[in-house]
């Protein structure tokens, strides 16, 4: 079985070579890259959040795999969801890498295959095409995610970085969210700040209580968490934050944005 895109020609081009373009065009040229473990990188709509996806991608040495936490805003399907479905992009196929993924699901029973949670899930799938323009011959394990105590998030970073230790391959993990919704931009950039700080502290437990706290409306938090989790348990030693951004330089409302960071972790 293969998953169909739900968000080409709305989130981003569905044109093959439109698409191509944009992406090029996204990612600058000339970046000094990292053997980046993690990433935090946001998954709206190309047009709002594309440059700070694109200029942190642009970051990141190529790898053979990537292991993406997305946040599940459908509410179908299990609490952590992974595919064993290929991906089908305007650039072609994405397959699974069915063998890290059974290795991680050996480590945690926390993990279940369950496409009805990906089927009209975008969190996932705009990352796709970025990371098939940086690394063509790569695969995934795409996985989305609910909610969950520090105890089950640090179940699944254990299965995580195992699995990434055993395996042969270049493995990192992206965490695919946005920053705070619908504030105005003082106070996005207070909250997204207070989130930040723990995210460049490699600070799992603290980004986690930040964000509860302070009613932070990070979408993909618990993603974060688990990547951060995953990075200290791959000895990462240092987070970039690559550039910061909010939907009010597209839309020009500054008092409704939608906040978006990208960070690199290694």
């Amino acid at each position: 079985m293969t998953r169909r895109p739900v968000v080409a020609g709305q989130f981003y081009p569905a044109d093959k070579d439109a698409l191509s373009d944009e992406v090029d065009k996204l990612i600058p040229k000339g970046t000094e890259k990292v053997n980046a473990l993690g990433a935090i990188i946001p998954h709206a709509g190309y047009i709002y959040s594309g440059p700070v996806a694109g200029n942190t991608y642009a970051r990141l040495e190529p790898k053979d795999t990537y292991i993406i936490f997305g946040p599940n805003h459908t509410g179908y399907g299990s609490r952590f969801a992974s595919s064993n479905e290929s991906w089908d992009t305007p650039f072609g196929t994405v397959n699974i890498n069915q063998t890290l993924l059974d290795a991680i699901k050996q480590g945690t029973s926390l993990i279940k295959d369950d496409v009805t949670a990906h089927a009209a899930e975008h969190s996932i799938e705009v990352q796709l095409p970025f990371i098939e323009k940086i690394a063509p011959s790569s695969d995934i394990v795409p996985v989305t995610v609910k909610y969950g105590g520090v105890d089950e998030l640090y179940e699944i970073a254990e299965a995580i970085s195992n699995a990434i230790k055993g395996s042969e391959e270049d493995v990192m993990v992206i965490a695919s969210s946005d920053m705070t919704h619908y504030e105005s931009r003082e106070n996005a950039q207070k909250k997204d700040d207070m989130a930040i700080q723990k995210i460049i502290s490699l600070d799992p437990e603290g980004l986690f209580d930040v964000v509860e706290k302070n009613d932070i409306s990070m979408c993909g938090y618990i993603p974060s968490v688990i990547m951060l989790m995953c990075a200290c348990k791959l000895d990462a030693k240092k987070a970039d934050l690559v550039k910061y951004s909010d939907s009010g330089y597209t839309t020009g409302d500054t008092d409704q944005v939608v906040g978006y960071a990208g960070i690199v972790v290694y």
